[in-house]
């Protein structure tokens, strides 16, 4: 006997079903692990690609060496250079009539003292003019005394009544006729004896005798110009050249420091004068030096000055982070984002620490110290931060 099993219909339908569902259930979860398996590629790529390349490029940015200077306080300095001159120049020629020149009793590079006679002048015809009137001193004292004489005896005959009255009066003016010739001839021998002194050639006061113009035999007058220049007291100058600005920070007094070209000897001055005008043309004025006697000051030469005009606060970089175009000074600063910046400054007193900056910088950047010539603006950098110029 034969049996068949029959399934319902009902059965049959729920079975199909039940494996679409499976079958769906199974395309989403495929569909979402290749989802995910491309977006871990994707994302796989950017790290492997992308960043790989943005190290490569950070890592071929230039190193350079950079500090934050900050902001000292510094001595200003003010470097000039200028003429040495005498402080004070006596010019000495003929007070008197002049003649000629007998001896010279001082040269170029002594010391006079004040009323020192330097040179003297032929006086044989005034000699004898002296002696004249020296004469007629005498014969004017002679004169008077006799007439002295003779008033006082008639003087002791006027009670007797041999002597009048007119008498008496007649003979005191010839006295003080007598007293007054005495006198002019006293006064025109003075006169003759200070000419004479005058032909001497006297040094007017103590001093450093610079110029010596004169030699004996010559024959010299009123006329004849300046025989000897004298530096008085030896006292020297220098005569500073300053721009406007440089003539405005400085003041009487203050202390210097002049070394004569082709010497290293330093010397120490002081200003003693400003100059109230300045040149329209070259834009500058003077300031006066005073300096001490010292045989490398030679009128006439140069020398240069360090001028103290009294202290700042700025920052100080070394020479190496400075860099020139035609634009003037400036440096570069690296920001945030390690891209180099140029940065204008203005440059001030140069000393031992660097250089100082007086303007376009506050001292917080970061100042490229090195290779600053290398870099272009924007340029990217990998910056290695310096503590101090100079340093390691």
């Amino acid at each position: 006997m034969n049996y068949e099993s029959t399934i319902p219909s009902e059965d049959v339908t729920m079975l199909d079903d039940t494996e679409a569902r499976a079958t769906s259930r199974r395309w989403i979860i495929i569909t979402a692990a290749v989802v995910v398996a491309l977006l871990l590629a994707y994302i796989g790529y950017n790290y492997f690609t992308g960043g790989a390349v943005k190290d490569d490029t950070a890592s071929q940015a230039p190193m350079v060496t950079v500090m934050s200077p900050g902001k000292q306080q510094v001595i200003r300095t003010i470097n000039a250079t200028g003429t040495l001159a005498a402080r004070r120049e006596i010019p000495v020629s003929i007070v008197g009539e002049g003649g000629r020149v007998t001896n010279v009793y001082v040269d170029a590079g002594d010391w006079v003292k004040q009323g020192q006679i330097m040179a003297s002048i032929d006086r044989s015809v005034q000699i004898q003019q002296a002696a004249g009137l020296e004469a007629s001193v005498g014969v004017s004292r002679a004169d008077l005394n006799l007439a002295q004489a003779n008033l006082d005896r008639a003087a002791q005959l006027v009670d007797r009544g041999f002597i009048s009255k007119a008498d008496i009066d007649r003979l005191t003016a010839t006295r003080d006729s007598a007293a007054a010739r005495l006198r002019v001839s006293q006064a025109q021998l003075n006169e003759t004896r200070a000419r004479n002194n005058r032909l001497n050639v006297v040094a007017p006061k103590a001093g450093f005798v610079l110029e010596r113009n004169v030699e004996p035999g010559q024959t010299v007058t009123q006329g004849s110009g300046t025989l000897f220049l004298l530096a008085q007291d030896g006292e020297m100058e220098l005569q500073a050249l300053l721009g406007e600005s440089d003539l405005a920070n400085i003041s009487v007094g203050i202390s210097t420091q002049v070394t004569p070209v082709g010497t290293d000897k330093i010397l120490t001055g002081q200003v003693w004068q400003i100059s109230p005008i300045i040149d329209p043309q070259s834009r500058q004025g003077i300031a006066r030096i005073s300096l001490g006697y010292d045989s490398a000051l030679r009128p006439g030469g140069f020398a240069s000055a360090r001028i103290q005009s009294g202290t700042s606060e700025v920052a100080i970089l070394p020479e190496s982070a400075l860099q020139n175009d035609s634009k003037g000074s400036f440096v570069y600063i690296v920001g945030p984002d390690n891209k180099a910046v140029r940065r204008d400054v203005v440059i001030g007193s140069v000393s031992e620490a660097g250089l100082s900056i007086t303007s376009g910088l506050t001292g917080n950047e970061k100042v490229v110290l090195r290779a600053g010539g290398f870099l272009s603006p924007g340029e990217t950098v990998q910056p290695k931060v310096q503590k101090k110029a100079g340093g390691a």
